[in-house]
């Protein structure tokens, strides 16, 4: 009797974590993808641009690949996409507004003629290779075309929920396909793959309109000009202070690349909709009084090359924040960003501006489900095998707990990693191995070339500083031409410091002396003495551990 082949679902991005969301589902001699995100670097990652993916297991096994399939255009879902397809070129499918953000993405990087971009709309259902069928099912998030996957596989069907809320009141009317859920779980669903972003905050998450009602609010009282940081991608939140501006007699200019790029595409698609004379160029602002104007922003998260940090610390070269400026930050800090945040706004209150967060008002509300629509989702789809994901490892954990709570039992629940590889058939599930998975760290334009040594010295010189001990040793006789020259960056300012860097200097002729006195001691060995004696001076007069370079000339 033939072995019967099994289902491998194997995340290799976005758990114990937010960002770099992809997971390989592999039957057979087929593999289909879904997503391809990137990530922000982390405090400890100094000068890295962003982080994406290892892709090592499907560059192994790229024959197999038949497409990647996109839940939405967030950048933790497709950021990745470019640096990806240059590597394995394959089909993406995704609904109108996603794709048009990959095409801009491409367009970037001169991939745009290579690619095949199939799109598709909510309610779609494509056959992929010989073993699966993928449908696309209209779901609520922060950014429009949202949609799950039911991922039909000859073991059964897995849904991947993708970044979901459910939200009877959205702002283009179209709510989450709940029927369409509920009918897949009546005819069985093997695994249900769920965001876990939300899941320590209790009850549902509130509508995307009730922003806009708090925007009518505050701009119908307002005097001021209203700047308003958010998240470029929101593009029902834009929409909003659009319409609120539109509707209070305000024009509308728009600061930001991200925010810029997807303000076009979007009303180029028709996502968004802008009444005539209402958008003005950034440019153009001063033509009219401050209660005339609303600038939307991007810096919600406090990043340093914003607009809005730029505008805080007085870097902008077209707007310039006054007392006579209102500014709302309409997004919850991403955790890790809170202290830029609060950096900015620190800025904002000191310029004597006025300022509206989250905690002063509903200007803000997430887009990703709390505990009883993430328990509605698993009573509606009953699914035989649970596996969270989208979250940080409590995250995943408290979901596993909560679909206990509604039947699901723990030994069906799987609190996987990047890399594990949980293997299905139709009755069973079991964690059978993991796959390479990991980090690569993007700098400019070098793609994994900046690894765990070469920021490891950068934390080093950004901690520390540099000593760079320069010793010229003439060819002929083996003899130090000159006293060694000793130069600080970030370490002491040379100037004040006199007396230390004589001291480092005299230590190196020593050392120097002492190596030059042995014959045939090879320069390598010379550079490690040399290095150590200084180390071990500067330590014992200032307990400190700048990175000591030795640099031996010879002429």
């Amino acid at each position: 009797m033939a072995k019967t082949k099994k289902l491998k679902i194997i995340p290799l991005g976005g758990l114990d974590e937010i960002g770099k969301n992809l997971t390989a589902f592999e039957y057979g001699n087929e593999i289909i993808m879904v997503d391809c995100g990137m990530a922000f670097p982390d405090d400890d990652m100094p000068g890295v641009d962003m982080v994406i993916n290892d892709i090592s297991y499907l560059e192994k096994n790229w024959q197999k690949i038949q497409g990647i399939f996109l839940t939405h255009g967030h950048e933790d879902h497709i950021g990745g996409l470019p640096y990806f397809l240059k590597s394995i070129n394959v089909p993406v499918y995704g609904t109108r507004l996603t794709l048009g953000l990959v095409e801009h993405k491409l367009k970037e990087h001169n991939l745009m003629s290579e690619v095949k971009l199939v799109r598709v709309k909510a309610g779609t259902i494509l056959s992929v290779g010989q073993h699966f069928s993928v449908e696309f099912i209209r779901t609520n998030h922060s950014i429009a075309d949202s949609v799950a996957l039911a991922i039909k596989t000859p073991v059964g069907t897995v849904i991947h929920t993708g970044d979901f809320k459910i939200d009877t009141t959205p702002i283009n009317g179209e709510m989450i396909d709940l029927a369409r859920l509920g009918q897949l779980g009546r005819e069985g669903v093997l695994a249900l793959m769920s965001d876990s972003t939300n899941v320590e905050r209790k009850g549902f998450a509130m509508s995307e309109s009730t922003v806009g009602a708090t925007f009518d609010q505050i701009f119908s009282n307002c005097n001021k000009r209203i700047i308003i940081a958010t998240f470029a991608s929101n593009v029902h939140r834009v929409q909003q202070i659009i319409d609120a501006a539109a509707k209070n007699g305000r024009k509308v200019a728009v600061s930001g690349r991200s925010m810029e790029n997807i303000v076009e595409i979007s009303i180029l698609l028709g996502y968004m909709k802008v009444p005539e004379g209402v958008l003005i160029n950034i440019d153009s602002i001063k033509k009219y009084r401050p209660n005339q104007v609303v600038i939307i922003t991007t810096g919600s998260q406090g990043e340093p090359m914003s607009a809005l940090t730029r505008m805080a610390f007085s870097d902008h070269r077209k707007v310039e924040i006054t007392e006579n400026d209102l500014i709302i930050l309409s997004a919850t800090p991403i955790p890790g960003n809170e202290k830029s945040v609060s950096a900015v706004i620190n800025e904002l209150f000191k310029i004597g501006a006025e300022v509206i967060y989250k905690s002063l008002a509903e200007v803000h509300v997430s887009g990703h489900a709390c505990q009883e629509e993430l328990k509605l989702i698993l009573a509606l789809v009953k699914p035989k095998f649970f596996i969270p994901v989208h979250g940080e490892h409590r995250h995943l954990v408290l979901h596993k707990e909560l679909a206990e709570k509604v039947g699901i039992p723990a030994k069906n629940s799987f609190v996987l990693s990047n890399g594990s590889v949980l293997e299905l058939d139709s009755e069973r599930a079991r964690i059978s191995g993991t796959v390479q998975a990991g980090k690569i760290l993007v700098d400019g334009l070098g793609v994994g070339d900046v690894g765990n040594i070469v920021l490891r010295d950068r934390k080093h010189l950004s901690q520390d500083g540099l000593i760079i001990v320069v010793v010229t040793i003439g060819h002929d006789t083996r003899t130090m031409i000159s006293r060694p020259d000793v130069i600080s960056r970030g370490f002491v300012y040379v100037r004040e410091a006199e007396n230390l860097i004589e001291g480092v200097r005299y230590i190196a002729e020593e050392s120097m002396e002492e190596c030059l006195s042995k014959r045939n001691m090879d320069w390598s060995t010379m550079k490690s003495a040399l290095k150590s004696a200084v180390a071990r001076y500067i330590f014992e007069q200032t307990k400190r551990n700048p990175m000591i370079l030795p640099i031996i000339e010879e002429i």
